[in-house]
């Protein structure tokens, strides 16, 4: 029983052999409450968590709470890679538009295409919505700007605002410790001072 429960932990991302050991012996032998606790909410959510049907997030509900409200901003649509980056760019209190989650980014290697990214949908959201603008939110990864690029290039077909994301220098970096790609996305982006 306890190897496969190490094999289970081992699933997480960043839990290697060592690391998953150290969970379950402590769980055993210190905390069997929080162990049962965590059994119930995984399957609790394994079982009630899907993808709300219109941006693709995690949810509980058919529509996710940003969907589901009235107040967001329906012609302004930011397209992320993961549900966490929804969290992130929320967290900033900024953006008041609604979100799309590719859950991935274009790898032809990794056999991840359009299809496995929902792109169709997306299409489809901007045939049929009134969206003015796109906001590409992609990491500033080469996978990432692949698949800002060809989001960009369908999207062009539509007569919406294609926007992306700043990246650069973040607040409190210093440009000696910035690499050059970081360097040359600032410099690449920079807007007018006033």
């Amino acid at each position: 029983m306890i190897e496969p429960l190490n094999k289970a932990f081992c699933a997480l991302p960043g839990v290697g052999s060592k690391t998953a050991q150290r969970f379950v012996y402590h769980l055993l032998e210190r905390n069997r409450e929080g162990g049962m606790n965590l059994a119930k909410a995984l399957v609790d959510a394994m079982e009630h968590v899907k993808h709300c049907t219109s941006c693709r997030t995690l949810s509980e509900k058919i529509l996710c709470h940003i969907c589901a409200s009235e107040v967001r901003d329906a012609s302004q649509l930011c397209v992320v890679e993961i549900p966490t980056d929804i969290h992130a760019i929320e967290q900033s209190g900024v953006y008041k538009g609604k979100y799309f989650v590719l859950s991935g980014y274009l790898s032809p290697i990794d056999g991840i295409g359009a299809s496995e990214l929902g792109l169709d949908k997306l299409e489809q959201k901007l045939t049929n919505q009134n969206i003015k603008e796109i906001i590409l939110a992609t990491n500033a990864t080469a996978e990432g700007e692949v698949t800002a690029h060809y989001i960009g290039s369908m999207a062009k077909q539509f007569d919406i605002q294609i926007t992306r994301i700043a990246h650069g220098i973040p607040i409190g970096g210093e440009l000696e410790y910035a690499d050059i790609n970081t360097i040359a996305h600032a410099l690449s982006g920079r807007k007018k001072y006033d």
